[in-house]
Parts: structure tokens; sequence; C-alpha cells
């Protein structure tokens, strides 16, 4: 698979080899061996737009906006003084988890911040490094082949943490968001994308998506992995980071929820209305900020 790869990307095995460590997952509690075999297979494929990953390609511009928004609407609310919209932001240590390709890696770099994207599949983190090596710019981003877990050993500490598309394919989905709590200094960010445990997003991503319209390969998704709102909710106020909630939903300065909905007619995602609760039952995004004092 290793020589397969870099020719399907016009890049040579030579350099491939270069910047793909291991071909094996990483021995972690949280890391699920089947998930990182089914997303090894799609490596060559990251930056293809029009191949199995163009819903990602497509889900990042609005995701990227919405990180955005939420840090300038903190730091105003705070009195911190803006930052220009090309560097929104700069001055950031931001971890990208399970950073796949850097789809999301390269575009908070591009942004100013500080990026460390980390992928439990070494082929997913050479391609990622293959990618970036043609944007001499973009030094302010490095790759590591790591789980979450590593990093928390080590007394990593970051501005801000992204799982975007990963709580869903994780096993014991509690261990690893105390992992990625351990990493986020105090009042730091958590930013994660995920799909909510509904009937209707079984019908749309399982039913649809992947038996009917073939949009991704069958089993890229279990339906008794995903994540309701509501359990995120609860396992951060059990985690002490919220002080309560109001009809079951966050104090807006401590959490947020917001829906993100797929529109096949124009093929973008577009971000649901605050508060709307029928947005969130299928995609949804997910914000909580770590307490700035314990």
């Amino acid at each position: 698979m290793l020589s397969v790869i870099p020719r399907q990307l016009g890049y040579s095995t030579r350099l491939f080899r270069h910047f793909a460590t291991n071909a094996e997952s990483l021995a972690s509690p949280t890391v699920d061996p089947i998930e990182i075999e089914h997303f090894s297979k799609l490596s060559a494929q990251w930056w293809d737009e029009h191949g199995e990953l163009k819903m990602l390609h497509r889900m990042n511009p609005p995701r990227v906006a919405w990180l955005k928004e939420k840090i300038a609407e903190l730091r105003d609310l705070e009195g911190e003084p803006s930052s220009p919209s090309w560097k929104a932001l700069g001055g950031l240590r931001i971890l990208d988890i399970g950073c796949g390709g850097g789809l999301l890696s390269e575009s908070l770099a591009r942004l100013g911040a500080s990026v460390t994207g980390v992928d439990a599949a070494a082929s997913n983190i050479a391609i990622a490094r293959i990618h970036q090596s043609h944007d001499h710019s973009l030094n302010n981003l490095v790759y590591r082949h790591a789980a979450v877990e590593t990093l928390a050993v080590e007394g990593q500490q970051y501005d801000a943490v992204c799982a975007m598309e990963v709580l869903e394919h994780v096993d014991e989905p509690k261990n690893f968001l105390k992992s990625c709590a351990e990493v986020i200094k105090p009042g730091g960010h958590l930013f994660l994308s995920t799909i909510s445990r509904t009937p209707f997003a079984h019908l749309l991503t399982i039913a649809i998506a992947e038996n009917t319209l073939h949009l991704v390969s069958p089993g890229t998704h279990n339906y008794d992995k995903f994540i309701r709102p509501s359990e995120l909710i609860k396992f951060f106020k059990d985690l002490g980071w919220l002080t309560g909630t109001y009809e079951d939903r966050p104090n807006a300065q401590e959490a947020e929820v917001r829906g993100i909905m797929y529109f096949p007619g124009n093929g973008d995602w577009q971000l649901s209305n605050r508060g709307s609760s029928w947005g969130e039952q299928c995609n949804y995004l997910f914000w909580a900020r770590k307490p700035k004092t314990p």
C-alpha cells in the first residue's frame, strides 16, 4: 500500500517513505484499530476534492468560519484587541487531533495560529507532511504521528484543541475527552464536530450516504458511536466546565452547540441558527471553554 499512495498523488515513493515513519496505528486505549485501518486506506484521497473525502473539503470552510467567530466573540467580550481577518488566530497555539491529511490544520495555520496536527494513522501524517512541503509559508505547522494521550503525558498545553469528525470514531469517548481536556490551557477552548445519535442521523449518514448514494464507504460510520449534544453537555458539566444549564442549553459563554447541515442542491454545508434543536439532529459542532481557574 505504501507504494500505491504516492503514485496516486503524483509523489515519489521515496518522498512518501521519508515522511512515513511506519504504517502501524498507535497503541492507545481510545484508538480503534479497525477505524485506523479504514481511514488509512483513504490516505491517498485526502487532497482529492472530488474523491470520497469531498464532503470534508466542503465542510471545512464553515467549520473554520465558526471557529474564527467563537474566538473573535470571546476576545471582544474580554476586551482584547481584535486581529485582522487574515490573521484571526494569530498568537494561538492550536492542536488538531485526528488531522488526517491536514485540511483543517493548514487552514488554521494560514490564519496565523501555531498548529500541531496529530493522527493515529502514520499514512495520514505522511500525506499531510508531503502536502505541507509544497507551501513554504506553512512553517508554523508541524505534524506528529501521535495520540492525544501521548501529548497529555508529555504535559503539552494548547490555547485550543480541535477534534473534527473524530469523536464518533474513537473507543472510550469519555477517556478521549478527558485527555483532550488535559492538554487545554486554563481558559482555553475545545472545538468538536461530530454526529448525534438520532434516527434522522442514521437515515442520512448510513442508510443514504453509505448504503444508497455511496458518498462514503460502507462501514465508515457506526451508529452506536454517535453522541448526542446532551451527552456532551452532561460530560462537561460533570467535569466542572459548565456552571449550569437553562432548558438543557449551556451558558453561551461556557459552551455552544451548532448544527451544521448539508444541502445537496449546491453541495454546501451551512451552520444552523443558534438554539435550533432541529439543526442538531445529525451533524453538529460543539465548543466548550475550560475554566480559567480550577
